[in-house]
């Protein structure tokens, strides 16, 4: 075949990416190592590593450590546990994957969050000898807070329970009570192996009554795909190109719907409206070197946008159809999972940025937080790491709000601190309230105050006045 058409036809498949989540020593990353090792996507190198590492470790006896395939870091060797993020490359004729191996221990749950963040798919393990464990409601919990509607359900070590097919309805009877407890959209279940590979790439003959397909078939050929609404079109604004005096054009990643030359558009927050005079591909160069221009461009493209009236927009801004506008306001109900090991404080002034702009905030109120393991509701004064509530968010001025099951880009945010610049929470957008004027000045006045206390501890040769 020739490359030029290979790498196009490459570059048109369909993108999944997907993850997996579950208590600790379920098997997720034996299950990533056995998927990529049948299906034929580990060099020569890896595995003689792996093969190494194997006999070195012994975990597995005489057959290969598969989970020594995605878990990079010495400790997770060491230990025979996830700790971070893994994230694998591989593809079949069908479709692109991008793998995210996640920890099963408690205490990463932010890193499972931030797998989670941006996965089409959830797989939950679970030990066919355990059954459901503390863990996999808190991951199950987890997925459908992220908005991943697609759950898979893969009950490992079957080989361990003789492939009992009344085992396996067991666990599914009661995931299925758990699914219909927190909504989840759609699951699929099937019994798999992943230290033999039952089930996994290839059907096995341990499971006769399972007609189902194997993993590798069901990711291949899930549907995964929503019906885009062309009118709910959102460009948040991430840079402002202006090459010479002639031209002034505003670069972005189209979020959501798409856009036509001579759609009227709003910028918000400000409200001011335009029309679109050209679109530009980025990237896209014809042979004399001019930009190729479009007449129309769809979420999720990179383009440049050009306006027919001079009006102000900025970095951070957000573009969308006047005639489909999103709420605006600086008061907000959010889903918080807060991330670092200082609690979060009530009232203290946080950086928070959601797509494109950064903007100051504080969290007025918890409104209650969640235990992940009972799904209970508590009331609390503050959040320690991993905990996750309901707060009230208000910023010190209003953006351009869509609810994150609506939009998974512009409804989320992180939490910055603004002294150590370090990522303290990530959150989802759940409600907008009207506007809180008088919290705008307060906001103000509390970051003023805030950073001249903290020039007066660590530089006092500074004149505070002047700031």
């Amino acid at each position: 075949m020739d490359i030029i058409n290979y790498l196009k036809e490459h570059e048109n498949k369909d993108m999944l990416r997907f993850l997996t989540c579950g208590s600790v020593d379920d098997g997720k990353s034996t299950l990533i190592g056995r998927m990529l090792y049948d299906s034929k996507m580990i060099f020569d190198d890896q595995l003689a590593a792996a093969e190494s590492e194997s006999k070195k470790y012994g975990t597995t006896g005489e057959k290969i450590d598969m989970a020594l395939l995605v878990d990079g870091l010495q400790s997770e060797r060491e230990q025979g546990i996830t700790i971070d993020v893994a994230y694998r490359f591989f593809a079949t004729e069908n479709r692109k994957f991008i793998i995210a191996d996640t920890p099963g221990h408690e205490q990463y749950t932010r890193n499972m969050v931030t797998g989670a963040s941006t996965a089409d798919v959830a797989i939950i393990l679970i030990d066919a000898r355990k059954g459901i464990l503390t863990q996999t409601r808190r991951h199950s919990f987890i997925v459908n807070l992220l908005g991943i509607e697609h759950v898979i359900v893969a009950i490992n070590k079957m080989d361990l329970v003789d492939f009992s097919e009344d085992v396996f309805n067991e666990i599914k009877q009661a995931y299925t009570e758990l699914a219909d407890e927190l909504g989840i959209k759609n699951t699929y279940y099937l019994p798999v192996s992943a230290l033999d590979g039952d089930n996994v790439v290839d059907q096995s003959a341990h499971t006769p009554w399972y007609t189902g397909l194997p993993l590798l078939g069901l990711l291949d050929s899930m549907d995964i795909s929503k019906e885009p609404k062309e009118e709910d079109f959102r460009f948040p604004v991430q840079y402002v190109n202006r090459p010479n005096l002639d031209f002034r054009g505003f670069c972005g990643t189209i979020a959501a719907g798409s856009v036509k030359v001579g759609d009227e558009i709003t910028v918000l927050p400000s409200g001011k409206s335009t029309k679109v005079k050209s679109i530009i591909n980025a990237g896209d160069i014809t042979e004399d070197n001019r930009n190729v221009t479009t007449t129309e461009a769809f979420a999720p493209t990179a383009i440049t946008i050009t306006t027919e009236d001079e009006i102000d927009i900025s970095r951070g801004d957000m573009l969308v159809h006047t005639k489909n506008m999103p709420s605006v306001s600086n008061n907000l109900k959010v889903m918080l999972v807060w991330m670092d090991e200082n609690p979060m404080q009530i009232e203290k002034v946080y950086d928070i940025k959601r797509a494109t702009s950064i903007v100051s905030g504080s969290f007025e109120h918890i409104n209650y937080k969640v235990d992940i393991n009972t799904y209970k509701r508590k009331q609390v004064n503050s959040l320690g790491l991993n905990d996750i509530a309901s707060c009230r968010m208000v910023l010190t001025r209003p953006i351009a709000a869509d609810s994150y099951s609506d939009n998974r880009l512009t409804g989320s945010f992180i939490v910055i601190d603004r002294i150590t610049n370090n990522t303290v929470g990530a959150g989802m957008i759940v409600g907008v309230s009207r506007r809180n004027t008088e919290a705008i000045s307060k906001k103000y006045t509390a970051a003023e105050k805030e950073l001249n206390t903290y020039i007066r501890k660590y530089f006092p040769e500074w004149d505070c006045k002047a700031i």
